[in-house]
């Protein structure tokens, strides 16, 4: 597998990330642990998960296999500090005290003494941003993360991060991008750009939807039939993303490949993208993705997918036209 930095930082990661988010829910720790060896063992480095995966259970998994599974200098660790709001004075989302309870909670999950890119995972309005870069930069200094990111932010939230740290440097921002949600290229790829941020893409394949899995109904062992997750995938179930399902597995065709890998390949090499975040809920999803590595799509491919997914843009991102 191939290596990119992170931003303009010193960190080099696959360019393909492996997500954690099914785990201790429809992954249990077996099935992770084989998913964990075959991605090191395809090159893959980097390892995302969250302290809200569920309820922290996809941590201790995650720190578990570090120890007996996969050695840890193996793996770039990730994780997100969500940062709920709750009772008491350190309930306050993306508070110092709230921030730094998460973190350490998270440390105390995965059995490490850091990690290696710490990424709060939503902006938090109620609380000073100077009181949370403040702590983004002590957890640097204290040794608790190498790097610190950010996740779903805009664009003028990010340029506000990236220019209110002193002493380190946001370098990375993880957001949803795939051919069915483009919505990030208005401001966030530029903003990114900019501040030398590199782009770390969820749901590449848009919620499962640009794999096909979906075309003719919905599979009674896909997320789309799952209570817990139907709303997250109907979302991208819409006359539109249809088109684009449809252009996706034409080219498909054409190639040889999968659509899945098609899809992939599309995001990953978008400008600013370090790597897209996959996941899977059993080895044989993680193949899959894992089969992109070796695809580059060739450029009138490229092109057509680009026009059959494409956005609006206008004031202000194109002015003056």
């Amino acid at each position: 597998m191939e290596y990119r930095q992170l931003g303009t930082s010193g960190l080099r990661v696959s360019r393909m990330g492996l997500g954690t988010m099914s785990w201790g829910t429809e992954t249990d720790a077996d099935e992770a642990a084989n998913q964990l060896v075959a991605f090191v063992d395809a090159g893959g480095t980097l390892v995302d998960t969250a302290d809200i995966y569920a309820e922290g259970e996809g941590e201790r998994i995650l720190g578990s296999l570090l120890a007996d599974v996969v050695p840890r200098e193996d793996v770039v660790l990730a994780t997100k500090a969500v940062a709920r709001r709750g009772d008491g004075p350190f309930g306050g989302g993306a508070s110092r005290g709230a921030l730094l309870a998460a973190l350490d909670g998270s440390l105390r999950r995965l059995g490490v003494d850091h990690v290696d890119l710490w990424q709060l995972h939503a902006w938090d309005g109620a609380v000073p941003i100077e009181e949370t870069l403040r702590t983004l930069e002590f957890a640097v200094s204290s040794g608790r993360t190498r790097y610190v990111g950010v996740a779903n932010y805009t664009g003028w939230q990010l340029a506000t991060a990236a220019m209110g740290l002193r002493e380190h440097r946001i370098v990375s921002s993880q957001v949803e991008y795939s051919l069915l949600e483009r919505g990030v290229e208005r401001e966030v790829v530029p903003s990114a750009a900019h501040h030398g941020v590199g782009l770390l893409a969820w749901a590449p394949l848009g919620r499962g939807v640009l794999t096909g899995k979906y075309r003719s109904g919905t599979p009674a062992d896909s997320r789309g039939a799952s209570p817990t997750y139907a709303g997250y995938v109907e979302q991208h179930r819409t006359e539109r993303a249809g088109r684009i399902v449809e252009a996706v597995a034409t080219a498909a065709d054409g190639l040889g490949q999968s659509p899945l890998a098609v899809a992939l390949a599309w995001v990953r090499d978008r400008p600013g993208v370090v790597a897209p975040v996959v996941g899977a809920r059993d080895t044989g999803q993680l193949a899959g993705s894992l089969a992109a590595e070796e695809l580059t799509l060739p450029p009138a491919i490229r092109a057509a997918l680009d026009d059959v997914s494409a956005i609006d843009f206008g004031y202000p991102e194109r002015w003056p036209r």
